[in-house]
């Protein structure tokens, strides 16, 4: 489905469905450099049990128009203007590595508009290293192939999907390099920019689930307590083996994890 957002092109994956105002809305918001169908099942299963399940591509990712946003706070007041062209006033946010600090962000500055927060593959602060960043900066393909490694778990590296067919690796290698030259640096950039997660996830009241990789080498598990420790609601939950990319690596996992908090 695509909307105009700011004067500018949204693309929002809805598994076909129609916006639904009637219905709880529920954002997906992805990580650096990938777009709205790392959020295939989940997406999809939502938006079939009762859900208006919304998946978007920031601006410039995916189908959505550029020029990417260069900081969380400005992906955050972007989300909220999203939800605002959708026509709803309130939403449960599920949000990946970068898209967990926009959720995290819109949580503590909007408590009237976020009922809910799902954070996966979460830290606060979550830093990028020198070399990653340099790498961003001046070498692309070589930073691409450094987050595609970091990115799975050992067992991801070798096979074992969950869906028959599908080479984790090569699928993810391949949908960061369809973006646009420079996009991986800014979104990077912005994650190790963002520093104050701590300070918001204080000032966070609604339930919040944090699903971490026992195996994620980008934002290790551990990097999670401070964060539950802060929260007001916080439900911590470890995927034993699960690498950054969980939601491929372990996609009914993440989909029960996703089922049992947001019932609840």
């Amino acid at each position: 489905m695509e909307l105009t957002v700011n004067g500018a092109g949204v693309y929002v994956y809805t598994a076909g469905k129609p916006l639904l105002t009637e219905l709880p809305a529920l954002v997906f918001v992805h990580g650096a450099e990938l777009d709205h169908s790392c959020w295939s099942l989940q997406s999809r299963w939502f938006a079939n049990h009762g859900y208006c399940a919304m998946a978007v591509d920031l601006p410039g990712h995916g189908r959505s128009a550029g020029p990417p946003l260069a900081s969380i706070a400005a992906m955050c007041a972007w989300l909220m203007a999203v939800l605002d062209t959708a026509g709803f006033a309130r939403a449960a946010l599920v949000g990946h590595s970068m898209g967990s600090l926009v959720a995290l962000e819109a949580a503590a500055l909007h408590a009237d508009r976020v009922s809910a927060i799902a954070l996966l593959g979460h830290a606060a602060p979550m830093p990028v290293s020198d070399a990653l960043l340099e790498a961003a900066k001046n070498n692309e393909g070589l930073a691409q192939r450094m987050v595609n490694l970091w990115s799975h778990s050992a067992r991801a590296q070798i096979g074992g999907s969950a869906v028959p067919g599908l080479w984790m690796m090569g699928m993810n290698q391949r949908l960061m390099q369809r973006a646009e030259p420079g996009l991986l640096f800014t979104d990077l950039s912005a994650c190790n920019a963002y520093r104050q997660g701590l300070a918001q996830a204080a000032r966070v009241k609604c339930p919040a689930l944090i699903l971490c990789g026992g195996g994620d080498q980008m934002t290790p598990a551990k990097a999670t307590l401070e964060v539950a420790a802060a929260l007001a609601q916080a439900h911590r939950l470890v995927l034993p083996g699960a690498g950054h990319a969980m939601m491929t690596e372990q996609p009914d996992a993440v989909l029960d994890a996703l089922i049992a908090f947001l019932g609840s």
